[in-house]
């Protein structure tokens, strides 16, 4: 199947200056709201780890799933958004409104990330847009009702996607990451970094 509409991906978006310092701003950032593998309304926990940038941070227990001000496991607020992203997200989301959150997703080992929809936000009209930096993954994107045909992109490191109109609510998901594939986040893997905006405008 073809993509869906809205999903529009940017090979090589990111030199490889800008992805050298986006990691040292990641792992800095790491340091003071460590990332966690977060349990899941299930009870499980999830095998990516997760932090985050900005206003709010998504965060999942057993409660469910939601955005909170403040890193679940410090009780601080979460490190700003760097301003490289922020420019990115005014020139391919939209320059009007930034956005208040940048999940950081950590992925090591055998790390992928099921099928599922972004609808933790208050208003899908804004989109998600994901900046992969590291080993290269291999995305699956459906449609916007679970059970669908999919189809299969790798993203690689500096490579940018936008998830807009119809794929804004498309299922999407990691099924895995192509170890080795590059040496730029320390440790190895990779991480994914997807900025959004959480609260209503």
């Amino acid at each position: 199947m073809s993509v869906p509409s809205g999903f529009q991906l940017l090979p090589a978006a990111l030199d490889a200056p800008a992805q050298q310092a986006l990691v040292v701003r990641v792992m800095a950032a790491l340091e003071v709201a460590p990332a966690e593998q977060y349990r899941v309304p299930r009870g499980g926990r999830m095998s990516v780890a997760m932090s985050g940038f900005g206003a709010l941070g998504w965060a999942s227990d057993t409660r469910g799933y939601r955005y909170s001000p403040v890193h679940p496991g410090t009780g601080n607020p979460w490190p700003a958004i760097p301003d490289v992203l922020l420019a990115l997200w005014a020139r391919l989301a939209d320059p009007a409104v930034p956005p208040d959150s940048c999940l950081i997703n950590l992925y090591r080992g055998e790390a992928k990330m099921g099928l599922h929809q972004d609808r933790d936000e208050a208003d899908f009209r804004f989109p998600v847009l994901s900046v992969s930096l590291g080993d290269t993954a291999v995305f699956r994107i459906g449609g916007t009702s679970r059970g669908g045909r999919t189809a299969s992109v790798r993203l690689a490191s500096g490579d940018v996607c936008l998830l807009a109109g119809e794929a804004r609510l498309a299922f999407h998901g990691v099924d895995r990451i192509l170890a080795g594939s590059s040496t730029l986040v320390p440790g190895g893997g990779r991480i994914n970094l997807t900025l959004r905006r959480a609260a209503p405008a």
